[in-house]
């Protein structure tokens, strides 16, 4: 019953934007614009309202303006070839001047070829893969954060932490590997070690996930980096926690593939999340901004607004202006010369003549929108901020903001001038939570509890019990090892930067006596009894010997 409500108020609202701009364009020139997206998806809905929204809006405060931009979808299907139709379909029959979308970046990856070789830009406002930057295409503007764009806020929380060892976990797909060759760059610049990559298939079933999570647990790694879509995530940590891998020692930080549309994620996923950290899209506050909102939860209070609806709203704003700046002469398309020999559909849509104009205009345009600052560089937005989140029961929490000039701050008015200061992660950070409501930061390295301990050998003697003094619990028969020496091996293993699983093993007979001398206890880590000795040995010639062989 909600849904048909939902529906209802789509319908409507779709209904009252098409009349307004009936109403609008006596003697304007329309042009017609796609939109390629996944057609009955929430996020598919929610993209087109705030699409139709930016055109009523945009008009109706610019009457003067001599064109207007006439929305013609095509339904991707969710599918990388469904979006390839759909682009032919309204490049060849629309004659569309430009095209919004398409949702993922495996789609635009053949929308961008079909843009260029028709001359027709192509605007994604979701698409975030950086391998999308190698296809080198002028026709393909990005209304949105590249995913490498917020790596270097990455490196530097793994940096203030002190990490020394990192796992990248991420989706089998070109989403999920295209952060991969900066994110591994910015690690190798602060000397931070990848031991192993955890690569999750798109259509992974709960057994699948598990069996990887199981691996990750077996492996000593504690500090992982997420990167993957919301709908697997939630799938992801709710198995995590389920197994183990959410308690005390671990350490999650999510991408904002993850975080910006957290909304999308049921309360189960959320719960699950309890500690994670996250890099988060940074909106700048406005006014525009907070009444767009407003007004959205008014006509759409079941439907979630995220970043990329703004996006959307503001790639449509960019497209309206860039049409209007390029004029209304030469909208045709060329015809393809027939030379006598079949050719491709592609090579038959044609050269927008339009193209190379709108190109140029879009290169130009500088506005505020609603995301904030809108300009292209070289194609894409350029962000200098990102929000640091952490997940605390069913909600998040703002800690912290990076910036490009000052790094981690606590407060984005916090002066350079104060950063000279900082030493500790309270001066950059609030304070936050880690899994398992641990009090102190997470080494980040641990020998799994099914993993191989350290055989630490220890001496069993009369004399000298100050420096290591080994006896029996009467009640549990467990060894107790006490003495300067223990206490000074057990402060080193401490100031340690990681966790080291290790047990004491007396050098002794089976009736509790030495087992021999010193020479002889020593030879034991040799022949891999022991993994290291603490006590009072004294380092001489003929030890030394066997200390080099070992």
């Amino acid at each position: 019953m909600r849904n048909d409500k939902l529906f209802f108020c789509v319908f409507l609202f779709f209904f009252f934007c098409l009349e307004l701009s009936r109403g609008q364009n006596n003697g304007k020139t329309q042009v017609n614009v796609g939109v390629v997206t996944d057609v009955g998806t929430s996020y598919s809905e929610a993209a087109m309202l705030c699409i139709n929204m930016s055109l009523a809006d945009f008009y109706s405060s610019r009457p003067q303006f001599q064109t207007r931009l006439v929305v013609n979808v095509g339904d991707s299907k969710k599918d990388v070839v469904g979006a390839a139709i759909a682009a032919l379909d309204l490049i060849k029959n629309k004659q569309v001047k430009a095209i919004l979308g398409p949702w993922t970046s495996m789609q635009a990856h053949f929308l961008i070829e079909i843009g260029q070789k028709s001359q027709v830009p192509i605007v994604s406002f979701s698409a975030t893969s950086p391998f999308l930057n190698s296809l080198r295409s002028p026709y393909f503007f990005r209304a949105t954060y590249e995913d490498s764009s917020q790596v270097e806020a990455i490196k530097a929380f793994i940096k203030l932490f002190g990490w020394r060892e990192v796992v990248p976990v991420y989706i089998d797909n070109t989403f999920g590997e295209g952060i991969m060759p900066r994110l591994t760059d910015a690690l190798q610049d602060i000397n931070v070690r990848i031991p192993y990559r955890s690569v999750i298939a798109l259509n992974a079933t709960d057994t699948e996930i598990s069996v990887e999570l199981l691996k990750m647990m077996n492996r000593p790694t504690r500090v992982f980096i997420v990167h993957m879509y919301s709908s697997l995530a939630s799938r992801f940590f709710i198995k995590a926690k389920e197994i183990g891998l959410m308690k005390a020692g671990y350490v999650w930080i999510l991408t904002n593939g993850v975080t910006d549309v957290l909304s999308s994620i049921n309360e189960t996923g959320i719960e699950a999340m309890d500690g994670v950290l996250g890099i988060k899209t940074y909106i700048q506050k406005s006014q525009d901004l907070d009444k767009f909102r407003s007004r959205w939860r008014k006509i759409f209070p079941r439907l979630e607004l995220t970043v990329y609806g703004l996006w959307a709203y503001d790639a449509t704003t960019v497209l309206e202006i860039a049409i209007e700046e390029a004029g209304t002469n030469n909208m045709t398309f060329s015809n393809v010369v027939d030379t006598g020999r079949n050719v491709s559909e592609l090579e038959a849509l044609g050269l927008s003549q339009f193209g190379p104009k709108l190109l140029e205009t879009l290169s130009k345009v500088q506005f505020r929108g609603l995301g904030g600052d809108f300009r292209f560089v070289n194609g894409q937005l350029q962000p200098s901020v990102f929000e640091i989140v952490n997940m605390i029961g069913t909600g998040e929490k703002t800690i912290g903001f990076w910036t490009e000039g000052n790094g981690l701050v606590k407060q984005l008015d916090q002066q350079p001038s104060s950063m000279s200061a900082l030493s500790t992660w309270q001066d950059h950070l609030k304070q936050k939570i880690w899994p398992g409501e641990a009090d102190s930061v997470p080494k980040g390295w641990e020998i799994p509890t099914n993993g191989k301990k350290l055989h630490i050998g220890v001496p069993k003697k009369i004399g000298f019990t100050d420096l290591v003094k080994v006896t029996r619990d009467p009640i549990t028969n467990s060894t107790v090892v006490t003495g300067f020496c223990i206490d000074f091996f057990e402060v080193v293993i401490q100031a340690m930067p990681y966790d080291v699983s290790y047990e004491f093993i007396p050098f002794e007979k089976p009736d509790g006596k030495a087992a021999g001398s010193y020479n002889e206890m020593v030879h034991q880590v040799y022949l891999g009894r022991y993994d290291a000795i603490v006590g009072d040995t004294t380092v001489l010639a003929n030890r030394r010997s066997k200390e080099r062989q070992c």
